[in-house]
């Protein structure tokens, strides 16, 4: 179902001042057409503000925009013809969900006949033929949010601009519409730009994740590349979890479930070091075990429940074990 000839951006050198206050500083990021890239980081990262920017919602303060080698940074928002999609939503309750889609081709003078076929296809595509002449106070949450995903799509723009649009949907019902929100990328081939602060959201969705940290760019790489070899404490702790260890000749992260552990002197390897067991908590697949140990302090080990018959307790005196390839060095420490 890929529509669109257009989508390739270029950002170079974007910056914006709110008065003295730098909200995103000096970034630049070549997206490719059809890419999946989610801008992930905590409030106050600049990602929200960047996406605007992309948008037109808000002027620049320096450098350039490029839709396919074209500047657009002096383009207003309508004339970008990007589509959005926010949290709220943003559907005109009076109206039914096929008038709700096909409202950005209407505004367009586009032909009746047009409209309704187009209509057909995104109803279609997100799975809500049979609540075509409902409104969308009669939908669940989860259905608002695939009217609003087929609104934005309906005029085949070359990028689609989403701001947090799951955050409202309550957790379950996120990964269903995660895996839709997969799938109809996908099929229709258009450049998406999503902006989370979650983390597992972003690990599972994109083809590359961008890093977000006070205004500018910390790490940007595929999930797996993120995830696998963080530069930073900051790009360690955020995508997942990590323990630091601190030694000689620099820093290095140690994520939880890359390590071993067993009761003290059964295990099969050698043991890196031994800790005494300060808390356990199940979470039903998984559980999280805090253990103290005199050489790196604190550490958190997370082991599947089904390897683990003999449960492990408070007060228990175990053994880490790693291999050598589960510690990254880190290339920058927090200054």
């Amino acid at each position: 179902m890929s529509e669109t000839t257009q989508g390739a951006l270029q950002i170079k050198n974007l910056r914006k001042m709110f008065g003295t206050f730098c909200a995103v500083d000096d970034i630049s990021l070549d997206i490719q057409k059809g890419e999946f890239l989610t801008l992930l980081g905590p409030s106050g990262s600049g990602k929200t503000t960047l996406l605007m920017m992309i948008a037109g919602f808000l002027d620049i303060s320096a450098g350039d925009i490029a839709l396919d080698g074209t500047s657009i940074s002096n383009t207003p928002p309508e004339k970008r013809n990007f589509g959005m999609v926010f949290q709220g939503y943003a559907l005109f309750p009076h109206m039914s969900v096929r008038d709700n889609i096909g409202y950005a081709l209407s505004v367009r003078k586009t032909p009746k006949a047009d409209i309704n076929k187009r209509v057909d296809e995104m109803l279609d595509l997100v799975q809500l033929q049979d609540f075509a002449d409902r409104k969308p106070g009669q939908l669940s949450g989860g259905q608002q949010q695939r009217v609003a995903l087929a609104r934005a799509l309906c005029f085949a723009p070359p990028v689609l601009l989403l701001d947090e649009p799951l955050g409202a949907l309550d957790k379950k019902l996120r990964v269903e519409v995660q895996e839709q929100l997969k799938d109809i990328h996908k099929r229709v081939g258009t450049t998406f730009i999503y902006v989370t602060h979650d983390q597992e959201e972003a690990l599972s969705m994109s083809d590359r994740v961008v890093i977000m940290r006070d205004g500018a760019v910390e790490q940007v790489g595929t999930p797996k590349e993120l995830y696998e070899r963080p530069q930073s404490e900051f790009a360690a702790s955020f995508l997942g979890k990590s323990n630091f260890l601190r030694t000689s000749d620099g820093t290095h992260a140690l994520r939880p479930e890359k390590i071993d552990l067993a009761p003290t002197g059964t295990g099969k390897t050698t043991p890196r070091m031994s800790g005494t067991i300060r808390s356990v908590t199940y979470f039903g697949s998984m559980q999280r075990i805090m253990v103290d140990t005199q050489a790196a302090g604190e550490l958190e080990v997370d082991i599947d429940s089904w390897r683990n018959p003999e449960p492990f307790v408070e007060g228990q005196a175990v053994d880490l074990m790693w291999e050598d390839h589960a510690v990254v060095r880190l290339e920058r420490t927090e200054s």
